[in-house]
């Protein structure tokens, strides 16, 4: 089975349209970067490690410090795809995050987002 092209795509490829999907709504670069910690364990100084060394997603994903056992409780449809149907654990994880910056996107409060 061939890999999605995602997986080969660098996560700073698409950080800033994370960002820009966020400003455009009136959230924040901080808190993208906020999401992103939370459910991949990283800090802010690894978070900019991974953007600088054009880490792609799967290693990013693979290799991400301790990802949030809350991750679990996202739900819902991306990409006309329900998260916590899909089998595949990397595509999971990389929908889990395109869910949480469309949560952000849409006005959600972040205690919510982060399913505190």
């Amino acid at each position: 089975m061939t890999k999605h092209r995602i997986y080969s795509v660098s996560i700073a490829s698409v950080y800033p349209h994370y960002v820009a999907k966020a400003e455009k709504r009136g959230r924040t670069k901080a808190d993208v970067d906020e999401i992103i910690c939370w459910l991949t364990g990283h800090t802010q100084e690894t978070l900019d490690n991974q953007l600088a060394n054009d880490t792609k997603f799967e290693d990013f994903f693979a290799h991400a410090p301790q990802m949030n056992p809350s991750r679990s409780l996202i739900t819902g449809v991306i990409c006309g795809v329900r998260v916590e149907d899909i089998q595949e654990p990397t595509m999971q994880e990389i929908r889990y995050l395109d869910k949480l910056i469309d949560e952000l996107a849409k006005g959600k409060a972040m205690a919510k987002i982060l399913r505190k």
